[in-house]
């Protein structure tokens, strides 16, 4: 192959360790087709490929890579862009972007007119994607950029207001001479008064301000797209009005021109159906600022300044002027500036932002704050931990606009859709136009025109490309105000549609934090001596049970004696020497490995594990020296929670490591269908994997930490947060609430927005197949009523209307399940046992 047929292409690979990794990576791209050569360098991270200059797509071997296991090194650029809009726009825009060498992904956003684009740098640059969406007819604009003109440039919502303003104080008066002249009587005098052409002049004098002021911007958008061969919505409006005017401009001009009967004036309808539609955008910018609400509130929520010692001085600065470890006060009534410790004073902060529970939470030194929260009433002076975008609430914004930007499947088919809609209703207003002409009566010139002109307008697809993303916006907004965070928009789409919800036990169906219930010794030994002894082993470990257990030796005044050389044995148990004796603690199998009988205590350990406790057992110098007990408290939601999945028509798993009997009897009490037990945390998202292949949709809801693979495996992984704890990456959807009811609403709203979605394109759809055969004259041959231009042009934007309305009524949306209560009522408790196996792998 010569040289001139050959390109190198450079990019860079993450994950590489070893000789070994970049072989695997150069055989993986090897193999891709058109590839010459592949050289892989470790030090560099990075591949040089010499490829065909024949094969255009480079996707091959990014995914070549991936499939070796490691991921090519990219970028992604988000940018605005203006003029788009309908769904044909968004194709269009997607479509370019998408065809440009080294573009990974390009999806367009219509409601936040962004795109989000993940490219190879060396192979595209922003300044080619910024030129591709300008040479598609539309204009890239750099955040930035849009940051400074939003200060000081008016919104889309104010030009239009002042286009509509205007449109509208011409309009009025012309629709007024058009209605009192098709009233005979009327007409009769107006015509005494001044003749039938002058009456027509001043239609014609009052319909230019609207038609080539007012309306301009459907002059400059709608030629644009002609001339980019990718008509949308101003293409439909620029034909549709200029055909009125032009049409009447010639009757009135040069009449003779026009068969007879046939020269009739539209000048009522060209002013009409520009202001209609001025109309129908500007309560459309209204309703998208609606929609964005939730974002522009979080946003609101961060402080402009913060009160900072420095020096010893207390000093009034910029928010991003403070530095982590700045110690920050805050007084009574003022909102957090940053996420930060407590270092002194007391008081109540609301955190309703954050977790969507409106009870002040106590807080105290050492305890966490989160910015954006309100003091209530003492005055706090804390250490600033996380500034700027490490804030809580700067991940919460970032999360929410990112769901709210993604696509979900069913959006994707609508822009493809909506990129082929307008060629072909162009294509039946020119057939219904021929159609008329030939096959209507009299005057069939004046009625093909109404009708062809009635299809252009009244089909736009703009109600198509705002079903989805309207939705997404309110829903994930709305997800967000309940503690809720969906990180991911088509987690709600998947969320919606899953059969089988599995939950963690430890530390999700429970609190988490053990506690020692029984401690029964053997002849020989002393109990305070035992649980010295143990719990003197167990000081090494920071795992809950063997916290709960030094927790009841410190209660009880027992002082720890110190542990030597300290084992793990994964899977089993652990074992310490303390004061020179062998002290082993693990399951009824680690007791078997070493050979000791633990039948003596076997009944008793049945009866706790039948009681929904976990037995372990502790050996002395080989001997058997007790059988503890211990159990983790429920969680007070947790019965109800398992309720309304049920109400939901959901299966409902638990997936632990204890023993089939241990765990059947907490499922027992939490009426829990399904058990998977006896499964280690390594084989958590196989669990999950043979689910799937059972053909189930599966959520796995688990505390975000040892849980990551399965929550990754799950269709959607939901993680339990903490309120601060939100970085939650395996997670789809994160519970800001460390509170099971979240789980319950947050399927509800998922599928309350998948409804509003299905009843926004049940509409966007419904309406173009029902009334394009009626604009056509579908009804004419029955009744002989012919669809009004104007009638079209005020329907066209009452269908976008109806669906931006439509998906509003989100914010509606109330809690499925209420969150528990802080004090759990007696009836709610329940003991469930501990984790047994989690416990010995991280013990």
């Amino acid at each position: 192959m010569s040289q001139d047929s050959i390109r190198v292409i450079d990019f860079g690979i993450d994950g590489m360790m070893c000789g070994a990794c970049v072989a695997r990576v150069e055989k993986k791209l090897n193999k891709v087709e058109g590839v010459e050569d592949a050289s892989v360098n470790l030090a560099t991270e990075r591949a040089k490929v010499s490829l065909d200059t024949r094969v255009n797509d480079v996707s091959a071997l990014f995914d070549s890579v991936a499939s070796a296991g490691y991921e090519a090194h990219t970028e992604t650029l988000e940018f605005k862009v203006d003029g788009m809009t309908c769904g044909a726009c968004v194709s269009r825009v997607e479509k370019k972007l998408s065809k440009l060498e080294g573009v990974l992904e390009a999806t367009v956003n219509l409601t936040t007119e962004r795109a989000h684009v993940a490219y190879v740098p060396g192979l595209v640059d922003p300044a080619r994607l910024f030129e591709t969406v300008e040479k598609a007819g539309y204009t890239a604009v750099a955040l930035d950029d849009e940051a400074a003109a939003d200060d000081d440039s008016p919104s889309e919502a104010d030009r239009l207001k002042k286009a509509l303003s205007l449109a509208a104080a011409f309009t009025i008066p012309l629709f007024v001479i058009a209605m009192l002249h098709s009233v005979p009587a009327v007409a009769g005098a107006m015509d005494r008064l001044l003749p039938p052409r002058i009456w027509t002049v001043i239609e014609l004098v009052l319909v230019l301000p609207v038609q080539f002021y007012a309306g301009w911007r459907f002059y400059t958008l709608g030629w644009r797209e002609m001339k980019h061969l990718a008509p949308g919505m101003n293409s439909l409006v620029m034909l549709g009005s200029n055909a009125a005017f032009f049409y009447s401009l010639v009757a009135l001009v040069i009449p003779q021109v026009f068969p007879s009967g046939t020269a009739h004036t539209y000048f009522d309808a060209a002013g009409m159906i520009v202001t209609l539609i001025l109309l129908g955008r500007y309560l459309e910018a209204v309703a998208k600022g609606r929609t964005s609400q939730a974002v522009q509130g979080l946003m609101q929520l961060q402080s402009k300044t913060a009160r900072v010692k420095r020096d010893g001085e207390w000093t009034e600065i910029d928010l991003d002027q403070v530095a982590k470890g700045d110690i920050v006060s805050v007084r009574p009534g003022e909102r957090i500036p940053v996420d930060g410790t407590v270092r002194s004073g007391e008081s109540y902060i609301d955190e309703s932002m954050i977790s969507g529970e409106p009870v002040p939470v106590a807080k105290q030194a050492d305890a966490e704050v989160v910015g954006g929260t309100v003091n209530q009433n003492g005055t706090l002076e804390l250490e600033a931990t996380s500034v700027g975008g490490d804030t809580v609430l700067a991940q919460i914004i970032r999360m929410v606009e990112e769901a709210q930007a993604e696509k979900p499947a069913i959006q994707a088919m609508a822009d493809k859709i909506a990129g082929v809609f307008v060629p072909i209703v162009m294509a039946v207003s020119a057939a219904t136009f021929v159609g008329w002409l030939i096959l209507g009566p009299s005057p069939a010139l004046a009625l093909a025109f109404v009708a062809a002109v009635s299809v252009l307008l009244i089909a736009c697809p703009c109600a198509m490309g705002l079903a989805t993303p309207t939705a997404i916006m309110v829903g994930t907004g709305k997800g967000a105000s309940m503690g809720v965070l969906f990180r991911r928009g088509t987690a709600l789409e998947q969320l919606a549609s899953i059969d089988t919800v599995v939950l963690d036990k430890t530390g999700t169906l429970t609190e988490g934090a053990p506690a020692l219930t029984e401690l029964e010794t053997t002849n020989g030994f002393e109990r305070a001596d035992v649980l010295a002894k143990v719990a003197a082993v167990e000081a090494t470990s920071e795992h809950p049970v063997a916290t709960a257990i030094v927790k009841a030796a410190r209660d009880g005044g027992i002082s720890l004696p110190e542990a030597r050389q300290f084992q793990a044995h994964t899977g089993y148990g652990v074992e310490a020497s303390v004061d020179g004796h062998l002290v082993q603690i693990g399951a009824a199998r680690y007791m078997d490995s070493l050979g000791i009988d633990t039948s003596s205590l076997a009944e008793q350990a049945d009866e706790l594990a039948r009681a929904a406790k976990t037995p372990l057992f502790a050996a002395i110098d080989g001997q058997l020296a007790a059988l503890i007990a211990v159990a983790d408290p429920a969680r007070a939601e947790a019965r109800s929670m398992v309720e309304a999945l049920h109400a939901m028509d959901l299966s409902v798993a638990m997936l632990t490591g204890d023993n089939e009997a241990t765990a059947r009897a907490i499922a027992d009490e939490l009426g829990i269908d399904n058990v998977l037990a006896g499964v280690m945390p390594d084989g958590k998202s196989d669990e999950i994997k043979r689910l799937q292949g059972e053909n189930q949709s599966v959520a796995f809801v688990g505390d975000g930490i040892n849980d990551a693979p399965a929550l990754t495996q799950a269709d959607v992984g939901i993680a339990v947060g903490s309120g601060t704890d939100i970085a939650i990456e395996s997670g789809d959807v994160v519970l800001m609430r460390a509170d099971l009811s979240g789980v319950v609403n947050a399927i509800a709203l998922s599928r309350r927005t998948m409804r509003t979605i299905r009843m926004n394109f049940g509409w966007a759809y419904g309406y173009n197949v029902l009334l394009i055969p009626l604009a056509a004259g579908a009804l004419f041959p029955f009744t002989g009523w012919l669809l009004n231009p104007m009638i079209a042009a005020g329907a066209m934007s009452v269908s976008s209307i109806f669906v931006l309305t439509n998906s509003l009524r989100l914010k509606r949306f109330e809690a499925a399940l209420k969150p528990s209560p802080e004090a759990r009522p007696e009836a709610a408790k329940t003991e469930t046992p501990v984790d047994a196996a989690q416990y010995n792998q991280a013990a």
